[in-house]
């Protein structure tokens, strides 16, 4: 099978070791990937800030980068992911040839993790002995529905063990622009959440946002600790 790796701003500029292990379990899966050049932001940022002339402009960039191309489009990100399938719709929904284009491109567009298990039907498929708790970032279970995928990718890594994160649904509190415009709020449930990672005695804290390994490993390291929290393709990627 061949896919189109959307690599999403985040890991493109600062995790591009996400982006590799990304590629490294799909390749391990039997999976071709191609990475579209020419690809940046999908729009989200513009978008929750309520500025959705310049989303618009960024999504029809998007369009263009992967309208033409074949496969599913991966994206290591719920939130981004869910971007281009909730939102692109409502970008264009006065603009019916782009409108038509946004629902073809968005119908491909899977996540990480819900492609491995939804498409590939694969349970297992790498990762190293250990302790891990999982974090549901928002976007990806609210938005998608995805929960069961990663979990049960994290149950399948031979030799680890997986513990419950006390009151796991509560968000990191990063949020994107929510973390800049009410920084004590954020700050707030950053550190509520480190305090459950804490509490569920695991080694390693998994997410399957940049978004939120970012937020959660600064607390730590605000903090004087050691950081914890890894993209799941980081898991899943070692051996």
């Amino acid at each position: 099978m061949r896919v189109q790796l959307f690599v999403t701003c985040l890991v493109d500029n600062l995790f591009p070791d996400i982006g590799e292990d990304v590629v490294t379990v799909l390749e391990r899966a039997g999976v071709q990937v191609e990475v579209p050049p020419g690809q940046t932001c999908c729009g989200q940022p513009a978008f929750n800030g309520g500025f959705l002339d310049e989303a618009r402009e960024m999504a029809l960039h998007f369009l263009d980068v992967f309208a033409d191309t074949e496969g599913p489009i991966v994206a290591p990100s719920g939130s981004c992911a869910s971007m281009v399938i909730h939102h692109y719709p409502e970008l264009f929904a006065d603009d019916p040839e782009n409108l038509a284009r946004a629902q073809a491109v968005a119908a491909r567009v899977r996540e990480f993790t819900q492609f491995l298990v939804d498409d590939l039907g694969l349970t297992g498929v790498g990762g190293k002995p250990g302790t891990y708790t999982y974090h549901p970032s928002c976007h990806l279970t609210r938005e998608l529905g995805v929960r069961r995928q990663p979990e049960l990718l994290l149950d399948n890594i031979p030799g680890a063990e997986r513990v419950e994160l006390p009151d796991a649904e509560a968000c990191c509190g990063f949020g994107g622009l929510f973390a800049v415009k009410l920084p004590e709020v954020s700050t707030a449930m950053m550190e509520h959440k480190l305090e459950t990672i804490e509490e569920s005695g695991a080694d390693v804290c998994v997410t399957c946002d940049a978004s939120c390994m970012m937020h959660l490993n600064g607390g730590l390291i605000q903090q004087g600790r050691k950081p914890i929290v890894k993209h799941i393709a980081q898991v899943l990627a070692e051996e």
